[in-house]
Order: C-alpha cells, then sequence, then structure tokens
C-alpha cells in the first residue's frame, strides 16, 4: 500500500527507530478503548501489538474492545483509557455533552457507511425513501444518518414523518426478514454479511454516504484535552500513533498474517480468517491519504458543515473550531 508506506517511511519510522532503545527501560503503560468489538475494523492495532511495534516504542499498550453495550467517549471520561477509537460525530456529540474529546490522528479518510435497500423495495434514490422504513444503528453511528434525512427535509419523527426509522441491531436481519426497505450498513462488515445470507449484489442498492455528500469522519484517535497539557502524555501519545500507523501499514502489506492475528485476538472466538481478512481489505481501502493519521482540517470542517446541517435535528449546534482537534502529537512524531 504505497500512500502508507511513503507517509510512513517520512514520518512514523522515524519516530520508532529511537524506539528500539526502550527494550531495556520500564515500557509506558498506555490502554486503547475501541468502539466495536475485535475485529478487521481495528486491524492496526491489534498487529502492531501482535508485532512487537509498540514495545518497540517503549509502550505496554492495553487494548480494550467495545460492545454494544460501551460507549467510548465515557470510558475515557471515567478514566478507563488514555485514548479511544470514535466517529467524529459521535465525539464532536460526546464533546456537547461536556467529555472535553479532542482528535489527535484521523485514520479513516473515506467512510465506509452505508444504506443498504432491497431493489425490489422500489427504491433507486433517496427521494424514494419516504414512505419506507430504514434501519438505523443508535450507538453514535446514527449522527450521520439524522444530518443526512434532516438535510434532505425530510422528517422521521412524530405521527406526520415520511420516513420511519427503525432501530437497528447489530446484524443485517431487518433486511433480510423485510422488517426495513433499507438497512445501515459497512462496506467492510455488513454489506457482506447479507451477500454471505445469499442475497445477490445485483438484488441490492446502495447509497454511499460519501457519494450523498453527507460523509462524516469515521475511526479516529481521540484523546482528554486536558491530558495534551502534559509533555509526557504527548510523548507518549506520539509513539503510540506512530507505532499504530506502523502496524496498519503492516496490516494492509500481509493480511493473510493480519487476519490470523485478528482470529488469535478475538475473546468470543466468532472470528473467522475469511471473514476478517475480507473485512481488513475493505478497511485499508478506507485509508486514501498520502499521510495517513493527519487531519485535514478541511475534513473535519465538511464534517462539522454535516452536523450542523438540518435545522429540526442538528447534531451539534454549534462549530467547535480547533479545539477539537490537535496536530500536536502528530507533529511531534514526525520531528522525532
Amino acid at each position: 500500500m504505497n500512500m502508507m508506506k511513503n507517509a510512513l517511511t517520512a514520518a512514523a519510522a522515524c519516530a520508532l527507530v529511537s524506539g528500539v532503545s526502550f527494550g531495556a527501560q520500564a515500557q509506558d503503560d498506555f490502554t486503547l478503548q475501541l468502539k466495536w468489538v475485535t475485529q478487521g475494523q481495528f486491524a492496526g492495532y491489534f498487529v502492531a501489538d501482535e508485532q512487537g511495534f509498540y514495545e518497540e516504542a517503549g509502550l505496554n499498550v492495553t487494548i480494550q474492545p467495545g460492545g454494544p453495550d460501551i460507549a467510548p467517549p465515557q470510558v475515557i471520561a471515567a478514566g478507563g483509557a488514555d485514548a479511544i477509537v470514535e466517529w467524529m460525530p459521535a465525539a464532536l456529540a460526546a464533546r456537547e455533552r461536556g467529555v472535553d474529546l479532542v482528535n489527535v490522528a484521523q485514520i479513516f479518510d473515506r467512510s465506509g457507511m452505508m444504506l443498504t435497500c432491497m431493489a425490489d423495495s422500489g427504491i433507486s434514490s433517496p427521494e424514494d425513501f419516504p414512505g419506507h422504513t430504514l434501519g438505523v444503528w443508535f450507538a453514535g453511528n446514527e449522527y450521520p444518518f439524522l444530518s443526512w434525512m434532516a438535510r434532505l427535509g425530510f422528517s422521521f419523527e412524530g405521527p406526520d414523518a415520511e420516513v420511519t426509522v427503525l432501530r437497528q441491531g447489530f446484524n443485517v436481519d431487518p433486511l433480510l426478514q423485510g422488517q426495513a426497505s433499507c438497512i445501515s450498513t459497512m462496506i467492510y462488515n455488513e454489506y457482506w454479511q447479507i451477500i454471505d445470507a445469499g442475497i445477490p449484489e445485483e438484488d441490492l442498492v446502495t447509497f454511499f454516504y460519501e457519494d450523498q455528500g453527507v460523509a462524516t469522519l469515521e475511526d479516529g484517535i481521540y484523546v482528554l484535552a486536558e491530558n495534551l497539557e502534559d509533555e509526557e502524555f504527548v510523548d507518549k501519545l506520539s509513539r503510540f500513533i506512530a507505532a499504530s500507523l506502523r502496524g496498519w501499514e503492516y496490516a494492509a502489506e500481509n493480511l493473510d498474517e493480519a487476519a490470523q492475528t485478528i482470529v488469535d485476538r478475538d475473546p468470543s472466538g466468532a472470528a473467522t480468517f475469511d471473514v476478517q481478512r475480507r473485512q481488513i481489505e475493505n478497511v485499508v481501502g478506507l485509508i486514501t491519504s498520502e499521510t495517513p493519521g493527519y487531519l485535514d482540517p478541511e475534513a473535519f470542517d465538511q464534517t462539522v458543515e454535516v452536523l450542523l446541517s438540518g435545522d429540526s435535528a442538528p447534531v451539534i449546534t454549534e462549530d467547535p473550531g480547533e479545539a477539537a482537534w490537535s496536530h500536536a502529537a502528530y507533529d511531534q512524531m514526525a520531528d522525532d
């Protein structure tokens, strides 16, 4: 994956070279809270740990899986993690509620979120959504969808709602069982669950948020603002980001090994090699920047614009500005 290799050669590799000497020293503890369960979506972190990249960077990293009952912003606010992997809509919404989250690295620069519909539902464009039931996750992932509906001008609450919103579980059953015309899917996960269930791709209609102009930034690394005032924490964070990016590069170039790492690390035992390999292959396609991990301020502004849209139900009420992101750790990584 050349775009990742070029950027890491110029930045992360420099930071990690100095990490070789950390072996004889005490390792700094660092805890990462994931947004979801152990799966290929987070391959870079598990691979970095498995390959010893964190250890080389002087870190003892604990990776905590997420789940439907785990809200990463709440975990970090309670002191349960040094950093979290979160989507920007959920992070900015939590910030407005008082959790002072700051984006310090943006791993995915493209959105993998999509709405997948049955072709026989009669839906061929977003204008056809009224009168239909649309499945949406409500674990922070609903924010981009609600912004999209608000931008389209479709009401989705009350007796006069034009679109019926189904609080979708974390499976594809509502589509398979005819409970919804469309459901939320990720290109690296649920979409393929539908295919694996026996529905041909030609029987599906998909709407990528990227194509609809309502894409928001997804997997990024967030910390509490107060910790960025601590130089030692920023140094530790910088080494963590560098090692993680190295893990993502390795995963992209060694799909089989990365998939097996996820299978081995899954505490539930549910992960299968073929599914995880396919997931990782799709996930790395969302990392397209020539400077992986570097948050593009323009992309941040676009996400904020989407979240502020819709007079009836904006996700956030004001632009948090530059206070909501920092390049401090990334810049230190590049300078080391």
